[in-house]
């Protein structure tokens, strides 16, 4: 099987709607992030199928579960799963933010080859970043314990707003930490891929004053 029959048959198990077209700039964000990969390494990931699974229909599995007018992937990489988001969603305003330059050139030139006019790589330390307004979701996908993830974050998510924690297994120690809990975690579907995937969601409650438990 090539990596765009894997990818339809990914996206149809998973009850996804996404447009030829739009799969198609899917495969070819994955042929740039292969291309650069052998010069910039980055990602671990090197199988075109694997990088299919591990990297777009991973992705993708959080589709659902953005409504929102703007989102800032936390740590995003390669781009993962902003810029997958950005393609998928061209109403929604991206901003991506990683510490190592090599990746953000990277990202900004995807924006450019792809048109990705929604999407905004930033170059920056999440806790020295300051935009112009908050952001309704903050997402991060391995980026640290959900402790700290939310605490760099605080700062720059809007009342009200949600905190989107991809992870795998259920985190059962990194919350037990906390004194805010989850609004939801629920199992995501990855198709092709045998082992668990959870989505753990934070409401930015203003009432709420610690991170961790006294």
């Amino acid at each position: 099987m090539n990596q765009s029959d894997l990818l339809t048959n990914g996206i149809a198990n998973m009850a996804l709607t996404i447009p030829p077209q739009v799969q198609e700039k899917l495969l070819a964000y994955l042929s740039l992030l292969t291309k650069w990969n052998k010069v910039y390494n980055l990602t671990a990931v090197r199988d075109p199928l694997e990088m299919v699974t591990l990297h777009l229909l991973d992705s993708l599995s959080v589709m659902p579960h953005i409504n929102t007018k703007n989102i800032l992937d936390v740590g995003s990489g390669g781009g993962l799963p902003g810029i997958v988001l950005a393609i998928c969603k061209p109403e929604l305003q991206v901003t991506t933010v990683d510490t190592v330059q090599k990746k953000v050139i990277f990202m900004r030139q995807v924006k450019g080859e792809l048109g990705l006019n929604n999407l905004t790589p930033m170059h920056t330390r999440v806790e020295s970043f300051q935009p112009n307004e908050p952001f309704e979701m903050v997402i991060s996908r391995a980026f640290s314990e959900i402790a700290l993830f939310i605490q760099l974050t605080k700062h720059l998510i809007a009342k009200n707003g949600r905190w989107l924690a991809m992870k795998g297994a259920i985190p059962t120690a990194e919350l037990a930490i906390l004194s805010m809990q989850p609004s939801q975690v629920m199992p995501l579907h990855v198709a092709g891929l045998d082992a668990e995937r959870h989505l753990i969601i934070f409401q930015n409650n203003v009432n709420e004053i610690g991170i961790y438990k006294e």
